[in-house]
């Protein structure tokens, strides 16, 4: 190798380097970051349908699919409804009446959902669907609809 083939490919893996120190970074939200359900307690009576507001701390909130540096920091919601148990954290969330996806950036929705006691979670999503790491999540909260 000549000396400007290797000036090149040192030069190249500098900057394989930096984005993949970016991209691990990228996504990691910092410690005090959170998201929470605004209004709405656990324990709550309900009457169907009703609205549920998201909130966010420490963090931002894009649309589904942004590509531009935001995405690094910012997600958008996601509300599991009556998920006894999280799905696989390092995979897109599926998506289904159990997992709600807010792909526009929305930070409230209209929810009916059928008499009985019932779980709500918030977990934010990256522009894949995927889980901030470690995860933004909140809280499960159980609520009774009458």
């Amino acid at each position: 190798m000549n000396k400007q083939q290797i000036s090149s490919c040192c030069a190249s893996i500098a900057v394989l380097l930096l984005l993949l120190s970016g991209a691990a970074v990228g996504h990691t939200p910092p410690s005090h970051a959170r998201v929470y359900f605004i209004g709405l307690q656990d324990g709550a009576v309900v009457k169907s349908p009703f609205k549920v507001k998201f909130g966010i701390e420490g963090f931002g909130i894009t649309p589904a699919g942004t590509t531009a540096k935001i995405r690094h920091k910012a997600g958008h919601h996601h509300l599991l409804v009556d998920v006894e148990e999280l799905p696989d954290l390092d995979e897109p969330l599926p998506g289904n009446k159990r997992y709600l996806h807010f792909d526009e950036g929305e930070t409230e929705t209209m929810l009916d959902l059928p008499p009985g006691i019932h779980s709500l979670q918030l977990l934010l999503g990256d522009e894949n669907h995927e889980p901030q790491d470690p995860p933004l999540i909140s809280k499960k909260i159980n609520i009774t609809v009458e």
